[in-house]
């Protein structure tokens, strides 16, 4: 079944409920998304019970003021690498009171793919405060909507899971 933005709102009600019953709240630091997921998560009333905030770095400059991304690490492994999405998520935690992290760099398109990262590359990085954050390449098809799409959707698994919510 394709990600669509009803599906994807049922996972963010569902991760909500299990934050609420947890007591932990949830940030995100965005690139190729711009925003979706917290935009998806805050389309629910009463999410502010659960959703710490988020930061939008859509640059390269903007990874590297807003969440200390080393300007070495986008020079060395790219903007959109596990290195670059396992220090956005570093940066939301000394940035926030979050308890929980997703963090987003890909490749939407239409352009800006490589034989190295086609479009539909994406790099997800999920973790918890205090613990071990894990990053993970996807590959998703589609135009550019549908690849957004399908990036909020496995955001907002990749957090169920770690929160083992489902």
């Amino acid at each position: 079944m394709a990600a669509t933005e009803e599906s994807n709102q049922a996972l963010a009600l569902q991760l909500g409920e299990c934050l609420k019953v947890q007591g932990a709240k949830l940030a995100t630091a965005e690139s190729c998304s711009g925003g979706w997921v917290a935009k998806t998560i805050t389309d629910l009333p009463g999410s502010s019970a659960w959703f710490e905030g988020a930061i939008v770095c859509y640059s390269n400059e903007s990874k590297h003021d807003l969440l200390g991304v080393s300007a070495k690490t986008i020079e060395e492994f790219g903007a959109v690498s596990g290195d670059t999405v396992l220090e956005m998520t570093d940066g939301v935690f000394e940035r926030t009171a979050a308890d929980v992290v997703v963090s987003i760099s890909g490749i939407a398109g239409p352009d800006g793919g490589s034989d190295d990262k086609p479009v539909g590359t994406v790099w997800l990085c999920w973790g918890k405060r205090d613990k071990t954050s894990f990053a993970h390449e996807y590959h998703f098809e589609g135009d550019r909507e549908a690849v957004r799409l399908q990036t909020v959707e496995a955001a907002l698994m990749s957090v169920l899971d770690v929160m083992i919510c489902m």
